[in-house]
């Protein structure tokens, strides 16, 4: 993935922090309101309980990325000034153009990673095409952002990158199940052959997949809280993003795609 596409929080406003709701619960230790700044929030607008968020119960804030989109609000949208400076209209205009932003940047970054798909080469034309065109809405003025039918380019978007996604499961495709949008909430898979499968969009939490083979597979928009990856093969899996891995478990042993990094709690849970 670009620089661009990778949180950079020095560059941002802490937007995530302050932009976004959350509720009191498994993931989040206290509620807090859209446009409110999280209590963890300091003046520098850092994170004042960065490195314990799971100890102090922030497991939510573990497992999200932006994909840029903080640092390009804060710098290119709205030139670098600061919510905490500026009117209250421009800090809630900046509140609701984040969430827009950051649609458009996971896009970004889906589309990256099918360019770098080879069986894909056919539609590396029309897919570098769309790439350029939303990175261009990233930087359009707030009040375009906000008008933008983004539900509408991110179908565009999905019809491509799953004639992507064919084309590069096609040769890896093994039993190739269709699994897209499955409940497989807690199922016993240990061991599965799912080679090539289409798990778009599947419900996998707290799945044992111990041992699984998914390479090749197509994992984008599946829900991987607590799923355990534990030995499982991923090498290859198209669309799979870091914030899925973070909410999974896994070991040493679990087999990852080099478009992602090994979390570091899944070490710290070994032995």
């Amino acid at each position: 993935m670009t620089e661009a596409l990778r949180a950079d929080c020095g560059r941002c406003f802490g937007l995530c922090c302050v932009a976004l709701p959350f509720t009191a619960s498994a993931d989040f230790a206290v509620d807090k309101k859209a446009g409110t700044p999280c209590p963890n929030l300091g003046g520098d607008h850092r994170c004042g309980i960065h490195a314990r968020l799971r100890q102090e119960g922030f497991t939510g804030c573990t497992v999200y990325d932006c994909f840029g989109a903080g640092q390009q609000v804060s710098q290119v949208v709205f030139g670098g000034r600061d919510w905490r400076t500026g009117p209250p209209e421009r800090a809630r205009q900046m509140f609701d153009v984040f969430p827009v932003v950051r649609q458009l940047h996971e896009l970004l970054r889906y589309l990256t990673e099918a360019l770098a798909l080879a069986p894909a080469r056919p539609l590396h034309a029309e897919l570098r095409a769309l790439l350029t065109e939303t990175e261009g809405l990233t930087g359009r003025p707030p009040e375009e952002l906000l008008a933008l039918d983004v539900a509408a380019h991110r179908q565009r978007v999905n019809v491509l990158l799953l004639r992507a996604s064919e084309l590069a499961r096609a040769g890896n495709r093994g039993r190739g199940k269709n699994r897209r949008g499955a409940d497989l909430m807690g199922a016993r898979l240990k061991g599965a052959d799912l080679r090539g499968a289409d798990l778009r969009g599947a419900y996998l939490i707290a799945a044992d997949l111990t041992g699984a083979d998914l390479r090749g597979a197509d994992l984008i928009g599946a829900d991987l809280r607590d799923t355990d990856l534990t030995d499982a093969d991923l090498t290859g899996a198209v669309f799979l993003t870091q914030p899925q891995l973070e909410a999974a478990r896994g070991s040493v042993g679990t087999r990852l795609p080099a478009s992602v990094t090994r979390p570091a709690h899944w070490t710290a849970r070994l032995g």
